[in-house]
């Protein structure tokens, strides 16, 4: 059974392949973080290696180990501790040596690369010579947010597919039909997380997001209503600790962007359409502002 929420088109894809026999050898899947890229990875790895008669079955001894991610055959790979900006050209070594070994147990030896816009050039040079000449029994499954970041030839390479966000409404009654979530819960999650549902899952299960998130979205919002002065001083820590956490920028600023867009959609006679549904008192009264 595919786990993957709201991608119904990637997952009648991916099944039609391998029904007909169309398999790739290698696979990008595109799309916003927390959208299901590495559900749907996973999935695909299970349908291959699946020993049941409707695959991916989720019961075997295969589906569940590579769900547990302890399956031998099934690796992947992400940017380290040791190296946080990249994913070097060691790393890419060390698949390419693997990729050239016979499957221990299963039918095919299944990579994902996480983040894969984050290779380093000789990683990414490294990694399209493989991509170029496959071994058999390989298949190779890069997922990103942004592709415009990698090389235009590892791109060609590779199957696309793209995964949109789904609607909140889909996510709402995931949350409430799969993880036990309350209406209120479920509500609130589906429109805070635009779609995407590994965030909506993560927040649920740890209060702490909800808090962080609520505290820079504080933030930002007291930011709004500064001086020029108070800016420019925001604007030199964010540029500040972009050296340092270029994700932790990334994600501020996407935040602060949800909210200039709920922003828009109040002045403009939409609040039904808002993200930011729990906060929609403030949001009126800063829109009558502008």
């Amino acid at each position: 059974m595919w786990q993957v929420i709201g991608q119904d088109k990637a997952v009648d894809f991916l099944r039609r392949s391998l029904d007909g026999g169309h398999l790739s050898h290698a696979y990008l899947f595109v799309g916003p973080e927390h959208v299901g890229k590495m559900t749907l990875a996973l999935n695909l790895a299970q349908a291959l290696n699946c020993e049941g008669s409707q695959k991916p079955c989720g019961e075997c001894s295969p589906c569940r180990r590579i769900a547990a991610g302890i399956h031998p055959d099934v690796q992947i790979m992400a940017r380290s501790e040791e190296n946080p900006k990249e994913i070097g050209i060691d790393q890419i070594r060390a698949l390419e040596h693997d990729a050239n070994l016979k499957p221990y147990e299963g039918n095919y030896r299944v990579f994902i690369i996480a983040g894969a816009e984050f290779l380093s050039e000789e990683g990414a040079n490294s990694l399209l010579k493989t991509l170029e000449e496959p071994p058999q029994g390989v298949v190779i499954i890069l997922l990103m947010v942004n592709q415009s970041l990698t090389l235009p030839t590892i791109v060609s390479r590779c199957h696309r597919v793209e995964l949109q966000p789904p609607s909140p409404s889909l996510v709402e009654r995931a949350l409430l039909q799969r993880w036990g979530a309350t209406a209120e819960q479920a509500k609130l999650l589906a429109r805070l997380s635009g779609g995407c549902i590994g965030w909506a899952i993560s927040a649920l299960n740890d209060r702490g997001l909800l808090e962080g998130r609520a505290q820079k979205l504080e933030g930002l919002i007291s930011l709004g209503e500064c001086g020029i002065e108070e800016r420019f001083v925001y604007a030199a820590q964010m540029a500040a600790q972009f050296a340092k956490s270029r994700d932790a920028v990334r994600g501020e600023l996407e935040l602060w962007r949800g909210w200039w867009r709920d922003l828009l959609l109040v002045r403009g006679g939409c609040a039904h359409l808002i993200t930011n549904i729990d906060r929609e008192a403030i949001l009126q009264r800063q829109a009558r502002s502008y």
